[in-house]
C-alpha cells in the first residue's frame, strides 16, 4: 500500500509506511540498494578506519564524549570515574565500536525490508530513553551533528575508490537518500511527527 495523505493519518503510520513515503519521494530505488550492495565488500573493508574516526570525533567534545560515562545497555564492566580517563581503549567504547561497525556492515548488506526498517528505527530509539539505557540519551542536535559526521566521511570515502565516476556519484546519491531515512527515524523519536 502508497502512503497517501487520503489512508493515512502521518502520526499514525508504522515505521514501513513512513519509511516507504520517504523512499518514494527521494528517490531511493532498488537500483540504489543494488548500487550499494555492490559496493558492499570494498565499503566494509573501510567500516574499521571510519569507526575509529567517529569514535575520534565523538571524544574531541566533551559535550559528547559525556555520554559515554554512563553505563550503556549491554555494558556491565567498570566505568571510569572521570572523563579524563575514558580511552578510545575503554572496554565499553570497545563494545560500542563493535556496535557501531555491525551497524555499517548492516548498512552495506542487509535487503532494505521490514526488519531492516524496524532496526533503522530502533537505532533512533536506542538513544533516548523509549529504549536502551534510561540513563543514555542523546540530545537530537548531538544525534544530528554525528549523521552529519558520518555522511561526510562515508561521502569522502566514496569518492575516493577506485571506481568510475559515474558509479562513485551513484553510491553517493544513493547513501545520500538512505542516510536521509535515517535520519529521519532518529528524528522521530525525538519529536512528535
Amino acid at each position: 500500500m502508497t502512503a497517501t495523505a487520503d489512508t493515512i493519518n502521518r502520526s499514525a503510520w508504522s515505521v514501513d509506511q513512513r519509511v516507504e513515503f520517504l523512499a518514494g519521494f527521494m528517490g531511493l530505488t532498488q537500483e540504489d540498494i543494488d548500487t550499494i550492495h555492490e559496493f558492499a565488500p570494498i565499503l566494509a573493508s573501510h567500516a574499521p578506519a571510519l569507526v575509529n574516526a567517529v569514535y575520534v570525533k565523538l571524544f574531541s567534545n566533551d559535550l559528547t564524549k559525556r555520554h559515554f560515562m554512563t553505563r550503556g545497555a549491554g555494558y556491565e564492566g567498570p566505568l571510569p570515574e572521570k572523563l579524563d580517563d575514558l580511552t578510545l581503549d575503554h572496554p565499553q567504547i570497545l563494545m560500542r565500536k563493535q556496535h557501531l561497525g555491525a551497524y555499517l556492515g548492516r548498512l552495506v548488506t542487509s535487503q532494505y525490508d521490514s526488519k531492516m526498517n524496524a532496526y533503522l528505527d530502533m537505532v533512533g530509539k536506542i538513544h533516548t530513553a523509549k529504549a536502551g539505557s534510561p540513563d543514555v540519551v542523546i540530545p537530537l542536535v548531538q544525534m544530528n551533528a554525528w549523521m552529519g559526521f558520518v555522511h561526510d566521511a562515508l561521502i569522502g570515502l566514496i569518492f575516493s575508490l577506485p571506481a568510475p565516476e559515474c558509479r562513485r556519484v551513484a553510491l553517493a546519491r544513493a547513501f545520500t537518500k538512505l542516510l536521509w531515512i535515517q535520519g529521519d527515524l532518529i528524528s522521530r523519536h525525538y519529536t512528535p511527527n
